[in-house]
């Protein structure tokens, strides 16, 4: 058998036999793997523990032909514990993990930059205070970007005319000039596009001065854009916590954004949304390889 060694992050884990596991991890070489941990249900496990959800390892592993086998895992950042002990963190964690596995459909297809991004999206969800709505919808749009999805926040969608625009199209994938503005738009509220673009650049003053209601509309359009993308719903998205806050009448809000969103942005449903109360804004940090596996890797994926 083959062996290598790599790190990564677990996205998943589920049930082998009796005492066994699969385990799902996004890993820095080789992209996203699925591999056999023998025995890691068992209380003498040697690293049971360090294969959950949200860890972020280093492991050895023998290639197999469907399924690889994990041979020895090291732990390098536990995010699992700290994510766990908060709801709104562990949701947003859970929506961030299926994305990824969402936008790697395929097997052994390396995605340095989605892995650094990952990484850097749950150190800030487990080792800062900042705000974990934030955190994931700057997380789903610079994944869209990754995945040359990346909204139209400045220009037309169709013919580039520069902005600013009031009409926002999912399915055209942004901002919508007069000349091509069609039935069925969304005129999100004022501000909700600059909170996009903020947190697609990285301006975490701009993003942090955002009001609730800016934040809501945001968190809405991101929702829906992700799911017309990737052509399917995200299971955890309606779980999300984002303190409380009731949908959105004109872009589904967040938890129920799981087709809902879409479905009246197309309709051309407009309303008046009810603001939130303002949530701390976070200074969102540099998108580096932590120091223990090896060099630091700028990427700026969340500076």
């Amino acid at each position: 058998m083959t062996v290598y060694r790599d790190s990564g992050v677990v996205l998943r884990v589920h049930k082998l036999g009796e005492a066994d596991r699969i385990v799902t991890v996004l890993t820095r070489r080789e992209g996203r793997i699925r591999a056999v941990a023998k025995g890691v249900r068992r209380t003498k496990s040697r690293f049971g523990g360090r294969l959950e959800p949200f860890s972020h390892v280093d492991m050895q592993l023998y290639a197999g032909r469907n399924l690889d086998i994990v041979n020895q895992v090291v732990s390098l950042d536990s995010f699992g514990s700290a994510i766990a002990a908060d709801y709104s963190r562990y949701t947003a964690a859970t929506a961030i993990v299926e994305t990824v596995e969402r936008l790697t459909s395929e097997e052994r297809e390396p995605s340095l930059k989605l892995y650094l991004l990952l990484v850097s999206v749950l150190r800030a969800l487990a080792e800062t205070e900042r705000d974990p709505s934030l955190l994931l919808d700057a997380f789903l749009i610079r994944s869209m970007s990754l995945a040359g999805w990346a909204p139209a926040l400045s220009e037309c969608a169709r013919c580039g005319d520069p902005g600013p625009h009031a009409a926002f199209h999912v399915p055209s994938g942004g901002l919508l000039c007069g000349n091509c503005r069609s039935p069925g738009v969304a005129r999100p509220a004022p501000g909700a596009i600059a909170l996009m673009a903020a947190l697609a650049s990285g301006d975490w003053p701009g993003a942090e001065a955002s009001t609730g209601l800016m934040r809501r509309e945001a968190s809405g359009l991101v929702a829906a854009l992700l799911q017309w993308h990737i052509e399917r719903g995200l299971k955890s998205l309606p779980m999300v916590d984002r303190g409380g806050s009731s949908p959105s009448p004109e872009l589904g809000g967040y938890p129920a954004a799981r087709g809902a969103a879409l479905a009246r942005i197309a309709a051309g449903q407009t309303g008046p949304a009810e603001p939130l109360e303002d949530d701390p804004g976070f200074d969102g940090p540099d998108e580096v390889e932590p120091p223990r596996v090896g060099t630091q890797q700028q990427t700026g994926a969340l500076t």
